[in-house]
């Protein structure tokens, strides 16, 4: 499948590094992070010893959004370790053109898209892996059977999230429940055929990307995780409605045009199979 070339932006780099062979990784884990230096050392670290303790090679890879704070500084204490590593974007480019960037770089047979903000959430992790035998993106939901809330999104922000949601599924007619769950599992095939394609570069890719997935023909489920709202989200949907609608229409043309494009190329493989 074809990959979209990133110019922008190089990794960071620690001091010194320990030169040993590192095995191909069987989960890669992809972070967008901006703005995040007084959480980001102790998420991350949450997340490498969830992975330690699955007792199989993996990597994490966090993308920093040119974040002005020092989040990528913050993380040079763990970059000792070759198996996490920081990419900076050059400049802001959006959330979804940092997670596009993570999961094109990485090597994992499964990839997962967590939200610097998720560390909790790993505790659901085998119930992805579970899922992921029999599908190729399993969706963490905070809306899916279940599902375990720690501390709730306030009153009106639900309600106003919620209708957002409902409005990108009707555009892009993609029927998974919770599109922006910041939680999602993808295997190797699917994340490089979806995110090789992608364009949508703000933070609504999610729809974007699970809308492609499925018209692609890849499985999609949905299962329920457990996670909890951290204070200071610095979103305002009444500010990015307008701009989004624009997105999302764009967004549904292309994935109309990636589909017929891949029609005759499916239609080749199975004339040949």
């Amino acid at each position: 499948m074809p990959h979209r070339a990133f110019t922008g932006g190089q990794a960071s780099q620690p001091a010194a590094r320990t030169l040993t062979a590192v095995p191909r990784p069987w989960l890669s884990v992809v972070v967008p992070a901006y703005n995040e230096a007084p959480w980001i050392l102790a998420s991350v670290e949450a997340m490498r010893d969830r992975l330690e303790a699955l007792g199989r090679p993996w990597e994490l890879i966090v993308v920093d959004n040119a974040s002005p704070d020092g989040t990528a500084d913050a993380l040079a204490p763990l970059l000792t370790d070759q198996r996490i590593r920081v990419l900076r974007n050059d400049v802001n480019r959006g959330k979804g053109y940092s997670v596009r960037r993570g999961m094109l770089a990485a090597s994992g047979e499964l990839r997962l898209h967590c939200d610097a903000d998720c560390a909790a959430s790993f505790a659901s992790l085998p119930k992805l892996l579970d899922a992921v035998e029999h599908a190729d993106v399993v969706v963490g939901s905070r809306l899916a059977e279940g599902a375990q809330l720690g501390r709730r999104q306030p009153l009106r922000r639900r309600i106003v999230g919620r209708s957002f949601v409902l409005l990108c599924r009707g555009v892009l007619r993609e029927p998974t429940s919770d599109l922006f769950c910041g939680f999602k599992l993808w295997r190797e095939t699917s994340a490089t055929a979806v995110y090789g394609r992608a364009k949508l570069d703000g933070w609504t890719f999610d729809a974007e990307t699970l809308a492609l997935a499925r018209a692609l023909g890849f499985r999609l489920r949905e299962v329920g995780v457990e996670w909890s709202d951290r204070e200071g989200s610095r979103l305002s949907m009444v500010r990015v409605l307008v701009p989004v609608v624009r997105e999302l229409a764009a967004a549904r043309r292309h994935v109309q045009r990636e589909v017929a494009a891949a029609a005759p190329d499916s239609a080749g493989a199975a004339s040949s199979a």
